[in-house]
């Protein structure tokens, strides 16, 4: 989370160059040094009563404000261009060139007011109309931020897969999974209250690593709307990838264009591939199902089934596959012992 401190530097830096301009102003004039003071002190607090209004503009927001704004202005200059108020008409009016101001003017303020407004109610992919060889997107998946949800963060891996080097960029986590997982925390159901602990103990952890840039996000779409449509539009606003492993959630994401990270995904694409003929060195754990058979697993998981090695249970002997069959809970293993040269 970003520090208040040098905002706050920033405010007592211009307020104090305010009330100094003022009275510096009031000097000039002739008038008194508090009245100057209370002039510079009193601006300075507008522009605090705005700052504090526009706490939640973002440099995203100021960008298409801006964009609209020229739009706007762009639209009523080619308007006052062909003559329009000019006219016949206003000449015959009382005050008709007043009046032609005026209506220059009101076109002008009309039109960069719509320009404004309907800017800020476009999303990055209605600007790619308007300017289509300028995306607003990172040219590189690496350096965008990472969106991170309620299951993958009380999930637990995060901290160490990012040790690992795999995972890159900002992490952000939006203000209301930290409400879900505090919601969690203080329920009085053990297992609800077991997850959200688990979940802020992740979120202290991440915080405390000095490679990790971790930003708390705050969130101005509808507090009643779903959890997963204000994740979804959240990464769409920042353009950024979704961490989750909740599978609907991904479905749904992508369908909006919004890419997916997913550690099930991850450990599922690690699976060593084996094939018929690889030789290895095995631990058998247990008997099999048949009296001849015993069992060992590889490091994902997988159970492999060594046929005519049930004496050796408890020993690492070295196997050779002999066939793979594809189940329900994955895929079952076979594997012969290995002859003596």
């Amino acid at each position: 989370m970003k520090s208040q401190l040098p905002i706050q530097l920033v405010r007592a830096i211009f307020f104090a160059l305010s009330v100094f301009t003022g009275i510096a102003v009031a000097f000039g004039f002739q008038q008194p040094a508090w009245v100057g003071a209370f002039s510079g002190a009193a601006f300075m607090g507008l522009l605090l009563l705005l700052d504090l209004v526009f706490a939640r503009f973002t440099m995203r927001d100021f960008s298409y404000a801006t964009l609209g704004l020229l739009i706007g202005v762009f639209s009523a200059w080619l308007i006052t261009r062909i003559g329009l108020f000019e006219l016949a008409w206003f000449q015959t009016l009382e005050n008709g060139d007043t009046i032609g101001t005026i209506a220059k003017i009101a076109t002008y303020a009309a039109l960069a007011f719509f320009g404004i407004t309907v800017a800020l109610r476009s999303d990055r992919d209605q600007f790619a109309f308007i300017i289509p060889y300028v995306r607003f997107r990172r040219d590189a998946s690496e350096g965008e931020p990472l969106l991170l949800d309620t299951n993958v963060i009380i999930d637990g891996r995060i901290a160490r897969v990012v040790q690992t080097g795999f995972l890159t960029g900002t992490m952000v986590i939006p203000r209301f999974v930290l409400d879900e997982l505090q919601r969690l925390a203080d329920s009085h159901e053990t297992v609800k209250q077991e997850r959200g602990k688990r979940g802020l103990a992740a979120v202290e952890k991440m915080r405390e690593m000095r490679d990790l840039d971790l930003t708390i996000q705050e969130d101005t779409s509808p507090a009643d709307a779903p959890v997963d449509t204000r994740l979804v539009n959240l990464a769409r606003e920042l353009n950024a990838r979704l961490l989750t492993n909740d599978e609907n959630l991904a479905k749904v994401a992508r369908v909006r264009g919004v890419a997916v990270l997913s550690f099930n995904e991850l450990a599922l694409a690690l699976h060593p591939e084996v094939a018929v003929g690889d030789e290895m060195q095995l631990s058998l754990i247990k008997p099999g199902k048949d009296k001849h058979q015993a069992v060992g697993y590889l490091a994902d998981g997988s159970m492999i089934v060594v046929n005519h090695a049930a004496e050796k249970v408890g020993e690492t002997v070295s196997v050779v596959i002999s066939g793979t069959t594809p189940t329900s809970a994955g895929r079952l293993i076979f594997a012969e012992l290995k002859k003596a040269e």
